[in-house]
Formats: structure tokens, C-alpha cells, sequence
């Protein structure tokens, strides 16, 4: 009996998302926020919960998640990733500086003491990789030029959980100095040594993995990701991290047999991750915590647009590419909620878990929408700027009119001229 109901049940689950999805799909939108609202309405205090197949959709979710940083790394080799990394982390510093600080600030202001901020820091720091690596799949973008400037960011965000986790839980545990180091150096110490491995022997395990045969391709590479993946989170580092490094390593023909075989189960389990993100919120300790999570929502929402603008105009972007970015940048998920989690176990602020929840479901519903929206947004703006200024402003002098003997007028300026153009100087970027 136990079984048919979590057939049912779980049976239930994957067809509401084919049908939300194809919803989404008709539409020409993410279907990542009608699946939270869809774990809102059959999670604890929604309006029918489940039951029998809430611990297997746990599991699906862990997965789902990993898989997503699996096709991620993916699309990269190891010398991209190092290159990014070396060119990028500038960005990452501005990233932490915009995004960390509002955090800490916010709960400060509520009066929740010092390591609370430390924690709301990391909850405002760090986007979700899983919502971004699906929002870039949905629109098609992860061949745009500005991906691999949102990519970098995503991993040095990814690899600075490796150091922030252990501290973290240090601080919340209230260990020694001496426990709290060995901890963090057992992270890094991990988190390094994958990432040699990927670089340095990245074509030997390409070789291992590869098979012409599509099974064995699928269980090798799905069983080394889990394997890795399982080792990097006993040994204190981000299951994510282990496994966006496990594509990394992989190249070359094997990665892309890989992304064909794996692309149908990442979606499958990305969907059930953000339905069992909507199952453990409960809507009714969202209202009186709403406006301040939105406040501070729409602040981190402005700074992660920023921190995506002003990177991706670092590495030569153009304008359309940079509010892109930005925009892709907004969605909060996992991370924010493993983090508010350690502190709510930890019994540091009651009001985190609750504070925490609406925040990060603000921004994984708008993030979808500001990483379509926010590029012709700023477009339609700045038409409408340009256009009042030449309406509103002084009046322009009369244009000169050639005489009728002057030669045409010169060609239009080259695809190469952007905005720039009117004043003479070519465009130093492209979209």
C-alpha cells in the first residue's frame, strides 16, 4: 500500500511538471518558478502535502542539483576554467564586496548580532548555480560570449564555499581555533587537489570514461560524477563543486556524448530540486518576515546586476552582453539555503530560517525574469532617454542643407560602430 501511494504521488509530481512546463514552453518563459510555487501549494502547510514520496524527492533534488553543475563543467575544459579564473577574479572580489555586505548590514539592522551577519552575508553573496546553469539552458545562452564571464563568477563563488562552509561552522559550533583550521584546510586541500587532477590528467580520464557504447557511457560518467561528488561533501567541500569539476575534467568527444545522454535526467531532477525547495517552505512564516527580505531583495538583486555589468564590461563585452549578464546573475537558491539552515540547527536567530526562505524565493521567481528581461529593459530605457532629451531638451539649431552640387551623403558606419560611432570612436566591444 505504502508503495502505490508513492507511485501515485510521485507519479502525480512529474506530470504536473511535463504539463507546467509545456505551460512555460508555449509562453517563452522559465518554468522554474511555477515549479517552486507548485512545491508551495504541496509542501508543509500547502494546500495538499505529501507524504510517502517526500524522501525520495529529497534524494531527486540532491541530484538534480549536481547534475546541473555536471553539464555546466561540461561546456569547459580545464584550461578555460584556469584561464577564467586568473582573468576573473577581480570580478569575484567585487562580487563578494556588493553582494556580502548588504547581508551582514541587514542583519545587523535587525539586531541579530555578528554571526548572524556573517550568515545573512553568505545568503546574499552567493547566486544559485542550479536556478543559473537551468535559466542559461532555457534561453540558449550558453554559447553567448558573456556565459563564460557568468561561469567564472558562479565558480569562484562555488570554491569560496569551500572556504566559507568550515568557517561558518565554526563559528556556529563555537569550536577552537585549532579544530576550525583543520577543517578549512581539509576543504582547500580537497577542493586543490580535484582541480590539479582536472587539469593536469583531465585527457587520461577522458580516455577511461569514453565508450561507444551509450550505457556505459551514461553509468560511468553518472557514477563517477555521484562518487566525486559524495567524497567532496563528506570531506567538508560542495557536492556542486565535485561535480562541476568532474566536467571539467572530461573533453573532447566523451563530454559531448555525455551531455547528450545526461541532458534528459538533468532536467528531470533539476525540476523535482526546485519542487522540493517550494515542499519545505512553509507560506505561513513568509508574511511577517516579507518586506524586509524584500527590501533587502531588491537591494542584492541591483548589486548582482552591477557585479554582472561591471565584469562582463571587464572582459570586452558589449552593452546588450553586459545587462545580460547582470541580469543572469540575480537568482538566489541551494547555497543561500544551506547556509540559513547551519544557522537555524545552530539555534542563532529563530527568524533566519523564515527571513531567509522568502528571500531566496523572491529571487529564484524574479531571477528567471530579470535574466530575460533585463537586457531589453535597459534597451527600451535608454531609447526612451534619448528620445526625451532630444524632445525636452533646448532646441537643436537648424540642420545645415548641402547645396545641391555636394557630393552624397557617406556611407552608414561600419557593424563594428556601436553608440560610440556619433562621436567618431569605434566601439571597443561586441555583444
Amino acid at each position: 500500500m505504502h508503495s502505490a501511494v508513492f507511485l501515485i504521488e510521485f507519479g502525480a509530481i512529474i506530470l504536473g511538471l511535463g504539463l507546467l512546463g509545456r505551460f512555460a514552453g508555449r509562453f517563452r518563459f522559465s518554468p522554474i518558478p511555477l515549479y517552486l510555487l507548485a512545491g508551495l501549494a504541496f509542501g508543509k502547510g500547502g494546500l495538499l502535502p505529501l507524504g510517502a514520496s517526500e524522501e525520495f524527492v529529497a534524494i531527486g533534488a540532491e541530484i538534480g542539483v549536481i547534475l546541473l553543475l555536471l553539464m555546466l563543467g561540461l561546456e569547459y575544459t580545464a584550461s578555460d576554467l584556469v584561464s577564467n579564473l586568473k582573468t576573473q577574479y577581480p570580478a569575484g572580489l567585487v562580487d563578494f564586496a556588493l553582494n556580502a555586505l548588504p547581508g551582514a548590514a541587514a542583519a545587523l539592522l535587525l539586531g541579530w548580532g555578528p554571526v548572524a551577519a556573517v550568515v545573512l552575508a553568505g545568503v546574499t553573496w552567493i547566486s544559485s548555480s542550479g536556478v543559473i546553469a537551468k535559466v542559461l539552458g532555457d534561453l540558449g545562452r550558453l554559447g553567448n560570449r558573456e556565459t563564460p564571464v557568468i561561469l567564472s563568477i558562479l565558480v569562484l563563488e562555488d570554491l569560496a564555499m569551500a572556504v566559507y562552509l568550515p568557517i561558518i561552522t565554526a563559528l556556529l559550533a563555537g569550536v577552537g581555533l585549532a579544530a576550525g583550521s583543520a577543517t578549512l584546510a581539509i576543504a582547500l586541500g580537497v577542493a586543490g587537489a580535484v582541480l590539479f587532477v582536472a587539469v593536469r590528467y583531465g585527457r587520461l580520464i577522458s580516455r577511461f570514461v569514453s565508450s561507444d557504447d551509450p550505457e556505459k557511457l551514461l553509468l560511468v560518467v553518472l557514477g563517477l560524477t555521484l562518487l566525486v561528488a559524495g567524497v567532496a561533501q563528506q570531506l567538508q567541500v560542495s557536492a556542486a563543486v565535485g561535480a562541476f569539476l568532474v566536467g571539467i575534467a572530461l573533453s573532447g568527444e566523451v563530454a559531448e556524448g555525455a551531455h547528450a545522454l545526461l541532458s534528459p535526467l538533468r532536467d528531470l531532477f533539476a525540476a523535482v530540486f526546485f519542487v522540493f525547495f517550494g515542499l519545505h517552505t512553509d507560506p505561513a512564516s513568509i508574511p511577517p518576515v516579507i518586506l524586509p527580505a524584500l527590501a533587502l531583495a531588491v537591494v542584492t538583486a541591483l548589486t548582482k546586476i552591477a557585479t554582472g555589468y561591471w565584469a562582463a564590461r571587464r572582459a570586452g563585452i558589449g552593452v546588450k552582453g553586459r545587462w545580460r549578464a547582470g541580469g543572469t546573475l540575480v537568482a538566489r537558491g541551494e547555497f543561500s539555503i544551506v547556509i540559513a539552515g547551519l544557522a537555524v540547527t545552530a539555534g542563532v536567530q529563530p527568524q533566519m530560517g523564515p527571513f531567509a526562505t522568502a528571500y531566496v524565493l523572491i529571487l529564484v521567481v524574479v531571477g528567471p525574469l530579470t535574466a530575460r528581461f533585463t537586457e531589453p529593459v535597459a534597451a527600451a530605457v535608454t531609447r526612451w532617454r534619448r528620445g526625451g532629451g532630444e524632445r525636452g531638451g533646448a532646441e537643436a539649431p537648424p540642420a545645415v542643407r548641402p547645396m545641391p552640387s555636394a557630393p552624397p551623403a557617406p556611407p552608414a558606419p561600419p557593424a563594428q560602430y556601436d553608440g560610440l560611432a556619433s562621436r567618431g570612436e569605434p566601439s571597443r566591444t561586441t555583444d
